[in-house]
């Protein structure tokens, strides 16, 4: 073949099968091809493996897939492009004209506004409840019915924790999902718990870099098959590159994971004693109205720590602006300590009462706790709460 041939059909380099490589490769093509018809008619029907087009299944995704719907404890899993493409691609495809969804005032911001303007242009209905509101859940799905249940926990950001077995026995008994975001609790908790979908921003801890984006779906066999062609249709497919990251990082995630509780165990307890805070929102402290809670459906306790500053956006700005280790950006979960300041945290659709259940207010602060020292945080953590309150 003369030499513009040869380099669309370079040699082909065949792996022995004693000779595999210890990292597997990427599998950076959007096709694969078999032999004759009949066999990709066959993989097409799902009566062989193998793979056909990377937007349907991809060997680098299928790994990850594997991985991950282990590590949650269940047995398949959907990856797509971003952590709020999981909650936009399950809600769309679970959901149709006439359903109800139950959903919380305290959900990440994107979960509420699929509920309550995406869904709603297709004529899915909605009740906003407080994850604290058991009452209103027992009324809600007792009187209602309702196609699913959305929520997460711990919430974002003041890290109010779920009442699993309450909730998911009040969903089965109202015959309907539950759809929980377990980015922020990770892979290794809540897994025993009755819940059907479990969600995960893949951005978060499962990368712990900040160097890629991605999301998964994961739910039993049967659930993930009635939900495949819908996701794939819509298209949030997840690069093999990113996909392969992902896998690379979740060979360090329990390492992370545990640095990272530890440490934001050492800072939740340093604020909690500053007299310039008013409130520490986070689980792992005997303080919290939901510690023993949290201690009982949790091995541990999570990275994110937020709390109240004795001021307002003023302070929160130059407490952000004065600290050397923690970047003033979004996402939770990276290796570095990150902050998001008061005017950042959102929820300005909130009504009044809403926002009052929330318990976001003009110094409420969120930090997500990274791998460094922990007296290096808490000194930076000192000196920046130090000009918080000392500047101009």
């Amino acid at each position: 073949m003369k030499s513009n041939t040869f380099v669309n059909h370079p040699p082909q380099v065949d792996v022995p099968a004693d000779n595999r490589p210890l990292v597997a490769p990427i599998y950076q093509s959007v096709k694969f091809t078999f032999d004759d018809a009949a066999e990709t008619l066959r993989n097409l029907r799902g009566d062989r493996e193998g793979f056909y087009y990377s937007r349907n299944s991809n060997p680098t995704l299928r790994q990850l897939e594997l991985t991950l719907a282990r590590m949650q404890g269940r047995e398949a899993c959907l990856l797509v492009g971003s952590g709020v493409a999981t909650i936009a691609a399950t809600l769309l495809s679970l959901c149709k004209q006439g359903d109800h969804v139950l959903a919380f005032i305290e959900s990440y911001g994107p979960t509420r506004y699929i509920v309550q303007h995406l869904l709603a242009k297709f004529g899915v209905t909605h009740t906003l409840l407080s994850i604290e509101d058991r009452a209103g859940i027992e009324r809600v799905l007792g009187e209602t019915p309702t196609r699913l249940v959305v929520f997460e926990s711990p919430t974002n950001p003041a890290t109010k924790i779920a009442d699993l077995e309450h909730l998911t026995a009040h969903a089965r008994r109202a015959k309907c999902l539950t759809v929980m975001d377990n980015t922020f609790a990770g892979f290794h908790n809540h897994g025993g718990f009755d819940i059907d979908i479990f969600l995960h921003s893949l951005t978060k801890f499962a990368s712990g870099h900040g160097d890629v984006m991605g999301g998964a779906i994961i739910a039993g066999s049967p659930l993930i098959a009635a939900m495949r062609k819908d996701v794939v249709s819509m298209g949030p497919t997840l690069d093999p590159h990113a996909a392969f990251l992902i896998q690379r990082g979740m060979r360090t995630y329990f390492l992370r994971y545990e640095r990272q509780c530890e440490n934001a165990i050492a800072v939740s307890r340093f604020l909690h004693d500053h007299p310039r805070i008013k409130r520490v929102f986070f689980p792992g402290l005997q303080s919290h109205p939901q510690h023993l809670l949290a201690k009982r459906q949790m091995r541990d306790f999570g990275s994110v720590v937020s709390f109240e500053l004795d001021g307002g956006y003023d302070e929160g700005n130059r407490f952000a602006e004065a600290l050397e280790f923690f970047s003033i950006t979004s996402s939770v979960g990276s290796t570095e300590s990150l902050v998001v300041p008061p005017q950042l945290l959102g929820g300005q659709e909130y009504t009044p009462a809403q926002r009052e259940a929330s318990l976001i207010g003009r110094g409420t602060v969120r930090l997500s706790i990274g791998i460094e020292d922990e007296s290096d945080l808490i000194a930076d953590l000192a000196q920046a709460l130090d000009k918080a309150f000392t500047a101009g």
